[in-house]
């Protein structure tokens, strides 16, 4: 039974006065065409590394498997949308690219905030049970965000939303409430193709499918050992993340300057010169990104990230930068640093 009145317009309200920019609402249960789109993922091994998606993948199916008491999924977004070309510096070879939604405070920390604050509401309001996620938990956020109405989910995988591009970040709430769904959203892509030619290292096996192993947000973030040599070549300067997929979308003609100050981008951190994040100790790297989803992955995997930029940067002036690190304690840093060098003409 749905609740009489319908309570969607009191929880949008209250969603949007919060600081959400979308909000939509879905039965807690996902269509077996998402199901089947995952198992065929990891089948395919296209996880690589990231053995969390593999290992609670009954949950991450089955919203009702996570929480058995769930009856509605709120879903909600944040808009991160850039005020510049997110793409301009993957045109100074000595500089670093760091993806759009990194270059300020983490949004994890932003959007569970917000969702603490509107599950409040409705235990106050409703009287109903609550959990929020975002995308730490075993939850299909883009299917949900789908069937709730917020987007579709592109050829690139990631939602696409007519009012804000490929620039949202996504977090639910599921709740014992049985709420009346909205209507799912119609995938719009038509025949574009842009973000899949885009992509630097063919990371798209076919449209709607994604082999993370070739992605550079994955080899960038996600991965612990060495990039793989073949790979190198092809990520250019991009040390943390890649937005090349998401900023080639012609839906984001629709989208504004995120309203969200945290999510703006640090001028400090639109296009930092390679030689000076490669200077970086464990404290200076913690110091510069305090607060920053970029702290997660450590110095070391950012300096591997950083040595691979400058490898790719044919600027025999850092040089010196590289082979000042093969000696580096970190036998990952250590080797990126010798292939950098080499790749600068430095040889072994």
């Amino acid at each position: 039974m749905w609740l009489s009145p319908d309570p969607r317009p009191a929880i949008r309200d209250r969603a949007l006065a919060i600081g959400f920019d979308a909000i939509g609402f879905c039965s807690a249960d996902l269509g077996p065409e998402a199901r089947e789109r995952l198992r065929d993922f990891l089948a395919a091994g296209h996880h690589g590394d990231m053995g969390w998606l593999a290992d609670r993948a009954d949950q991450r199916a089955h919203p009702r498997a996570l929480w058995p008491d769930a009856r509605s999924v709120i879903a909600l977004g944040l808009s991160y949308a850039p005020e510049d070309d997110p793409l301009a510096s993957l045109d100074q070879p000595d500089r670093a690219t760091i993806s759009v939604y990194a270059r300020n405070r983490d949004y994890h920390d932003i959007v569970k905030g917000r969702l603490k604050h509107l599950a409040q509401f409705l235990v106050s309001r409703f009287g109903s049970e609550v959990k929020v996620f975002v995308d730490t938990a075993p939850v299909m956020e883009k299917p949900l965000g789908m069937r709730a109405g917020l987007g579709w989910q592109g050829k690139h995988t990631n939602m696409v939303s007519r009012q804000h591009g490929s620039w949202l970040f996504l977090g639910e709430i599921y709740t014992s409430l049985d709420i009346p769904p909205d209507p799912p959203h119609a995938d719009r892509c038509g025949t574009c193709a842009r973000c899949l030619t885009v992509c630097p290292t063919e990371a798209f096996p076919a449209p709607y499918r994604l082999d993370a192993r070739r992605c550079i947000s994955y080899l960038t973030i996600e991965h612990h050992g060495p990039i793989p040599l073949e790979l190198r070549p092809l990520m250019g300067n991009r040390i943390y993340g890649c937005d090349d997929c998401l900023a080639v979308c012609p839906w984001n003609r629709f989208a504004v300057p995120t309203a969200h100050e945290k999510l703006r981008g640090r001028a400090d951190l639109a296009a930092p010169a390679l030689a000076d994040l490669a200077g970086l100790d464990d404290a200076g790297f913690r110091a510069l990104f305090a607060g920053s989803p970029i702290k997660r992955i450590g110095r070391n995997r950012f300096i591997r990230n950083v040595l691979n930029a400058i490898g790719n940067s044919a600027d025999p002036s850092l040089r010196p930068v590289a082979e000042g690190l093969v000696a580096d304690p970190d036998p990952v840093v250590a080797e990126a640093a010798r292939w950098a060098a080499g790749r600068l003409g430095a040889g072994e």
